[in-house]
């Protein structure tokens, strides 16, 4: 140990050590200066300190662990793969079927059963596939195990008669297992939109119960509408079988629900605008869909694409005619683009007025103050007053600007004291006439501010109402001078002869 690193001696230790080193020194001869002792001579040799030696000596000196050849190690069973055996899948699945018989019920409880001890998640398309098809499916839809009918069932929906109750206890089949297995749920979606993309391969009779079955888990709620995403795809589009499909699906999906079921539905999942994709690019018009969907005993849906159309083209025309209004374009050409998009849409007037009070208004930022706004509405609404007479001549549009005209005041406060002053500018500027102010006022007002709007325009109604019977009594008065003329003439007449 060197002296550094070695602990302090005791005292008496130190005294021997001092008296060793006397009796040392008178034995031996004088040395020189420079080779005397040490005054640590009497302590024991010092060791080397471990730590004054290089880090990488040390290291080299370390014995080594000797190292076992031929060691294996054991995979951990998270690690492990598990084979992916489909056909072992498939087997027991038939199997079962097979033993179950055209049973639907003992079929429920075996795919109950058999999910706890198989791996429905890792096979759900082969599972499917044998569900709907019988075997297992190759891409593009042929069968796999055509060649062997040991590997393949006939308890399955292709099998299954073309009644639609028939299919409907098959769908309960699919509603219970996929109750029991959540996990299900996304896996069959996928395996209904393949199946939609091999409809090529499959019979007319097994497009038929595909169909059936689509529209009826549709309609209880299993499936999503986005699954009829896969109709528009061109090699079944341009083939005609999308369309026919299509047709057979939603009349499935009409005998479950009504038509607003479906259309909701469609709305939702923003397939209402794409229906003409069902048809190949030279037939996607209104009047082909409809007169192809009414044939089929589906008008509800032909209805509802025209209305969804003509939604379409009102926003467009809405469009179109707030940035016309915005840069104050003449109001003659506003009129002529409005009757030329009228004629080319066939859009009726009633349909046409609602947009043109709903951009009239938004041409102007209105004032804040609620004392200001009537004026300024007011000398707005003169200026525009010859582009509304134009396209209210009919009595259905006049109530509609009518109740326009209530809603728009009432949504906007401060607009609430102004609504009788506009009815009366719109009156004397003949885009009203008094029978429809008279009838919106006895029956066809709307709820919004009713007896805010009815108490304003009650003064102005009875007025009305007194002009007409001031009109009638003075048209009969007119009547009865005619008469009386016609008579004192015929006398004078007589009298001449």
């Amino acid at each position: 140990m060197c002296p550094a690193c070695a602990p302090p001696l005791s005292a008496a230790a130190d005294s021997t050590a001092s008296a060793a080193a006397t009796a040392a020194a008178t034995a031996a001869p004088a040395a020189p200066a420079a080779t005397a002792a040490p005054a640590t001579a009497g302590r024991p040799p010092a060791l080397p300190c471990r730590s004054a030696q290089p880090p990488d000596r040390n290291f080299m000196n370390k014995n080594q662990k000797p190292v076992l050849t031929g060691q294996r190690f054991k995979t951990r069973k998270r690690d492990e793969k598990e084979k992916f055996e489909p056909t072992v899948f498939r087997d027991t699945i038939v199997q079962g079927l097979n033993e179950a018989g055209n049973d639907l019920e003992a079929i429920a409880k075996f795919l109950d059963a058999t999910g706890s001890r198989l791996d429905y998640r890792r096979y759900a398309d082969t599972l499917f596939d044998i569900l709907v098809a019988g075997s297992m499916l190759a891409p593009g839809g042929t069968r796999i195990d055509d060649n062997d009918k040991t590997k393949m069932t006939n308890h399955c929906v292709f099998f299954a008669e073309e009644d639609h109750d028939a299919i409907r206890n098959y769908a309960q089949v699919f509603n219970k297992l996929i109750r029991r297995y959540k996990y299900l749920e996304k896996a069959f979606e996928d395996e209904i939109k393949k199946l939609l993309l091999f409809l090529k391969a499959f019979s007319e009779t097994e497009q038929t119960k595909l169909a059936m079955l689509s529209g009826i888990l549709l309609a209880n709620g299993t499936l999503p509408a986005t699954i009829l995403t896969s109709l528009f795809t061109d090699s079944i589009v341009k083939e005609g079988i999308a369309a026919s499909f299509a047709v057979k699906l939603f009349k499935a999906w009409m005998a479950e629900k009504d038509a607003n079921s479906v259309t909701s539905a469609l709305r939702k999942a923003n397939l209402d605008k794409r229906l003409l994709e069902l048809f190949p690019a030279n037939r996607q018009n209104v009047d082909h869909f409809a007169k192809y969907f009414t044939e089929a005993g589906l008008k509800e849906l032909s209805d509802f694409l025209r209305v969804q159309q003509s939604l379409g083209t009102r926003k467009e025309l809405q469009k179109e005619l707030q940035e016309r209004l915005s840069q104050e374009c003449p109001i003659k050409e506003v009129v002529l683009y409005v009757k030329e998009e009228m004629k080319r849409n066939e859009l009726p007037e009633p349909a046409v007025i609602g947009l043109l009070w709903t951009c009239v208004m938004n041409a102007v930022e209105w004032n804040k103050k609620e004392e200001l706004v009537a004026e300024q509405a007011l000398k707005h609404l003169k200026q525009y007053a010859p582009l509304l007479a134009v396209f209210s001549t009919q009595g259905q549009s006049e109530l509609i600007l009518l109740q326009k005209v209530q809603e728009y005041c009432y949504d906007n406060i401060h607009f609430m004291k102004a609504f009788q002053k506009i009815v009366v500018l719109f009156y004397k500027a003949d885009v009203l006439s008094e029978e429809a102010i008279l009838k919106w006022y006895k029956e066809a007002h709307v709820a919004k501010g009713k007896s805010v709007f009815l108490d304003q325009m009650k003064k102005f109604v009875e007025w009305l109402q007194n002009a007409e019977e001031g009109m009638d009594s003075f048209k009969e008065m007119c009547q009865s001078l005619c008469k009386f003329k016609c008579v004192s003439f015929q006398i004078l007449v007589v009298q001449g002869t």
